[in-house]
C-alpha cells in the first residue's frame, strides 16, 4: 500500500485539491445577504397603538320577546342582505296582533255608526270626535303589533360576514336584547388615540403606514382623519385611518400600529428585520472586507420609514450587516467549532 502511493503522490493531491474546491463551492452557496448602510432620506414617523374596525357594521337586536327556535349562522359565516339569520317563537306577538286587529275593526264600525247618527242629528259633534280619535288609537297599535310580528324573523341588514353570534338556539330573546354583529370585510380601518398636545401637528398629516404585527405586513392607509372630539377624562383625541380594499388576514379588534408621517430627513438606519435584541442590547451581524462576520452592539433610535430604525451609534457609513441574523448566528457558531 506505502508503494503504491508513493508511485501516485499526484492521485493524491489531486483529491485532496478537488474536496477542498467543494467545501470552498459550499460556503459560496451559503451566502448571506448583505446590505451597506448609507445615510439616505426616510420619513419621519408619529407611531400610536390603534385597532381594526369596520366601517359598515350592524348589531341586530330583538325587538320581540320570544324563544329563539331556529339559529341559520355563526361567526365567521359570510351573509348577503336579506338572508334569514333566526327565528324567535312569536306566538305571544301574535296574539297581542290578533287582539290588536279586533280592537282596529271594533273602532272603525264604531266610528262609522257615531258618523251615520251625528249626520242625522242623533249625536253631537264632539262624540263623533271621541270615536274618531277611538279609530285612530287603534289603527296606531295595530300597526305596532303587526310590526312586532314581522320582527320574529331577523334578517341581514347588510351583505358581510358574522363577527359575533351572542345568543344561542332555545334562550329567550326580549327586546333590546343583543343577537348577532354583522359587518362589511371590504370596508375596514384602524383608530388610533393621539394626545392633545399632538393635536396640532396631526392636523396637517396627510400620509400613514399601518403595521400588523401579527401579518408581518405594511399597507399605505388611504386617508387620515383627526375626530373633533377629545376625551375628557384621557385628554386623547381619536384619528381614523383608512385601510385599502381586499387586506386577508385583518379583521375588526386586531391589534395595529400607525405611523403617521410628520416629516423627512436623512438618517442612518439599518431594517428592523436585521437587528438582534436579547433584553434591552441590540446587534447587528457586520462583515468585514475579507467576510468575517462579527456581532456589533448598536445604540438605536426611533423607528422610521418602513420597517427601518435608526442607528445613532455602532455603525458608520458604507459598512455591510447582514439581513438574515439567524443564518449569521448559525454560520458564526459553525466556524466556531473546532476543526474548521
Amino acid at each position: 500500500m506505502s508503494g503504491h502511493t508513493r508511485r501516485h503522490p499526484c492521485r493524491w493531491r489531486l483529491f485532496f485539491a478537488a474536496l477542498a474546491a467543494a467545501s470552498s463551492l459550499c460556503v459560496r452557496a451559503e451566502a448571506l445577504p448583505e446590505q451597506v448602510v448609507q445615510p439616505h432620506p426616510v420619513d419621519l414617523t408619529l407611531p400610536a397603538e390603534a385597532l381594526v374596525e369596520a366601517v359598515n357594521q350592524a348589531t341586530l337586536a330583538a325587538q320581540v320577546a320570544g324563544r329563539v327556535v331556529e339559529v341559520r349562522v355563526d361567526a365567521g359565516q359570510s351573509v348577503r342582505k336579506g338572508d334569514v339569520l333566526m327565528r324567535i317563537d312569536a306566538r305571544e306577538a301574535s296574539e297581542v296582533a290578533a287582539g290588536a286587529t279586533a280592537q282596529l275593526v271594533n273602532a272603525r264600525a264604531n266610528y262609522q255608526r257615531m258618523r251615520n247618527l251625528q249626520q242625522q242629528g242623533f249625536v253631537s259633534s264632539a262624540a263623533l270626535d271621541k270615536a274618531k280619535a277611538d279609530l285612530d288609537a287603534a289603527q296606531a297599535t295595530h300597526g305596532q303589533a303587526t310590526v312586532g310580528v314581522g320582527y320574529a324573523t331577523v334578517l341581514a341588514p347588510i351583505s358581510g360576514i358574522v363577527a359575533q353570534r351572542l345568543t344561542e338556539l332555545g334562550e329567550m330573546a326580549v327586546p333590546g336584547k343583543p343577537l348577532l354583529s354583522v359587518y362589511e370585510p371590504g370596508s375596514l380601518r384602524v383608530t388610533a388615540s393621539i394626545p392633545q398636545y399632538r393635536l396640532a401637528q396631526m392636523r396637517v398629516v396627510r400620509r400613514a403606514r399601518i403595521d400588523f404585527p401579527e401579518l408581518g405586513r405594511w399597507v399605505d392607509a388611504t386617508d387620515v382623519m383627526v375626530l373633533p372630539t377629545a376625551d375628557s377624562a384621557t385628554h386623547v383625541s381619536s384619528v381614523r385611518v383608512g385601510l385599502p380594499a381586499g387586506i386577508s388576514g385583518v379583521v375588526p379588534g386586531m391589534h395595529a400600529r400607525v405611523h403617521f408621517v410628520i416629516g423627512r430627513d436623512r438618517k442612518l438606519t439599518v431594517p428592523q428585520s436585521a437587528v438582534v435584541r436579547r433584553g434591552e442590547v441590540a446587534a447587528v451581524y457586520v462583515a468585514n472586507e475579507q467576510g468575517a462576520l462579527s456581532l456589533r452592539q448598536l445604540r438605536l433610535g426611533e423607528t422610521v420609514g418602513v420597517g427601518e430604525v435608526e442607528v445613532l451609534a455602532g455603525l458608520q457609513a458604507g459598512e455591510r450587516i447582514v439581513l438574515d441574523p439567524v443564518k449569521a448566528a448559525i454560520q458564526v457558531k459553525s466556524a466556531a467549532l473546532p476543526g474548521r
